[in-house]
């Protein structure tokens, strides 16, 4: 939970003011620093990475009336809804924010001291 929370509010500031790939680094660091497995690092970073991007989505779609997004959905094979863009937004942000945790977590473990054998 505090990692998600990191994770949440770090990329939600950042995200605001910076490049939108500043959530992986961000990510990454926080699985880094914080310790916890891998699944839940995954799961920190997804869940943080894309309620993050889905509520900025919502804000941005709502605030222009779902034009934007509607356009981008007839680019895409979304049948021209402005929500599936949202959502799509939410999910693929919210990938990158969990693999990067992911990877986090991981380069951590591997980083690692071995553990110490007992003494005889």
């Amino acid at each position: 939970m505090r990692l998600f929370l990191v994770i949440f509010v770090l990329c939600a500031v950042a995200q605001y003011f910076l490049p939108w790939w500043i959530v992986t680094p961000l990510a990454f660091a926080a699985a880094f620093g914080l310790p916890t497995s891998g699944g839940r690092a995954f799961m920190a970073g997804f869940n943080g990475v894309g309620m993050g991007w889905f509520m900025l989505a919502v804000w941005f779609n709502v605030k222009n009336e779902g034009l934007l997004a509607s356009r981008v959905a007839q680019l895409l094979p979304l049948g021209g809804s402005s929500w599936a863009v949202v959502i799509l937004a939410a999910v693929l942000s919210g990938l990158v924010g969990g693999l990067a945790a992911l990877a986090g977590s991981w380069t951590r473990q591997a980083l690692a001291p071995p553990p110490v054998a007992p003494a005889r």
